[in-house]
């Protein structure tokens, strides 16, 4: 799947809105049998208002391949004509390697396997005042598959933090760096084996975010086998659930946050892929203490009350593929007396910590948050990459 990275949103001379014009596309009639179905679902919705353009916001949407059938060259185009042209209020970035018509670009997505969802994001920037923005017509084809078509309002807020959430479905060998950038052929997990998740939580917004809470869901047979120290652990409906906070970071615009967690397939597994598992993060709205990931620490003057500006694409959605090809990895027989070993599903401090109060509420929210995805569990902000900024190239936005 070729991603749309964040890389590209800094070049100059690719972000404006595009003159008025366009073209239309339509799939090639394709046999019944060999068709694929296609849906699009947007899962974002307001900007924060002072959101530059070399940190522009990727808007996430979902297509999903509701069929039996892989669909081929999966292509989205955008058209921004609809946005308001008199007195605009963003701008639109083109990804990079996409095509651009008049008002319209087109950019290739790849394939997509039977039943399984991607994300993509349109970047767009604030370039003026508060309010409705106007409407991005966005439309998914492929070369054998039935497409879709959404007509998005897109509506920027007060200036605030905005937390998006990415994660890559689980294999072997994924790079742990916030991107799939360059990763393909990657090896599904042996059953038994482990491997690491790679996921992030980017701040999208034009306002530092203060304290981060953020929560992880497993698919069925999956369990955690390394959490970062202080997690709380539980098991709801069958799945492995953790919530973690870190009340010392502090992100800024075009900052991410990730730590590391490894997850255990199980060994009797027998389906290749297990499906679907849930980051969901949201902003504590204050800082105190020393950061546990974030290099910098918070200060008193840090804890200011913010609101967060875009709920919708605070859930990512993963997948975990498994080589269902040889047996899990054999265990050594011991040979002495007995040893210790870890108990499956435990957190990074070696076990479990009880799930009681304010922490109890949280940590069941989430659960709650993923079963109003519904069906569609439709969650994800995937395919970008994020720098770091420096410290002072933040301004006031006000």
């Amino acid at each position: 799947m070729t991603p749309f990275h964040r890389s590209a949103l800094a070049r100059a001379g690719v972000a404006a809105l595009l003159a008025v014009g366009g073209v239309t596309v339509a799939a090639a009639p394709a046999h019944a049998a060999d068709t694929a179905e296609l849906q699009l679902i947007p899962l974002s919705y307001e900007l924060a208002k002072g959101v530059k353009e070399a940190k522009a916001k990727p808007f996430k949407f979902q297509v999903a391949n509701t069929s039996t059938v892989d669909a081929e060259d999966v292509r989205v185009l955008v058209d921004t004509k609809g946005l308001n042209p008199k007195k605009p209020k963003v701008g639109v970035v083109v990804p990079e390697g996409c095509e651009v018509e008049g008002s319209t670009f087109s950019c290739l997505l790849g394939d997509l396997t039977a039943g399984t969802t991607e994300d993509f994001g349109i970047p767009i920037f604030s370039t003026g005042g508060r309010g409705a923005a106007g409407t991005l017509k966005v439309t998914i084809s492929a070369a054998n598959a039935e497409g879709d078509s959404v007509d998005h309002d897109i509506t920027v807020a007060k200036p605030g933090y905005d937390l998006t959430t990415w994660v890559q479905d689980v294999y072997a060998d994924v790079q742990v760096d916030g991107d799939e950038a360059g990763e393909t052929g990657l090896k599904p997990v042996r059953p038994g084996d482990t491997a690491p998740l790679d996921w992030a939580v980017f701040n999208d917004g034009s306002r530092k975010a203060t304290g981060i809470a953020y929560g992880i869901t497993l698919p069925a047979d999956v369990t955690f086998a390394e959490l970062p120290e202080g997690c709380v652990e539980q098991t709801l409906g069958g799945l492995a659930q953790a919530y973690c906070e870190d009340s010392g970071v502090v992100l800024k615009p075009g900052q991410y946050y990730t730590a590391d967690v490894r997850v255990k397939v199980g060994a009797g597994v027998t389906e290749p892929v297990l499906r679907p598992g849930f980051l969901f993060a949201s902003g504590l709205d204050a800082a105190e203490g020393a950061p546990e990931e974030a290099p910098r620490i918070a200060s008193g003057t840090q804890r200011k009350a913010f609101t967060e500006t875009d709920q919708g694409d605070n859930i990512a959605q993963f997948d975990v593929f498994v080589d269902l090809t040889a047996g899990p990895t054999p265990t050594p027989t011991p040979t002495g007396g007995p040893t210790a070993s870890p108990t499956p599903g435990t957190g990074g401090d070696g076990g479990g910590l009880p799930v009681t109060g304010v922490q109890a509420g949280l940590i069941g929210g989430i659960g709650a948050a993923v079963l109003l995805a519904g069906g569609a569990l439709l969650l994800i902000s995937r395919r970008r990459r994020v720098v770091l900024v420096a410290p002072g190239d933040e301004k006031s936005t006000d």
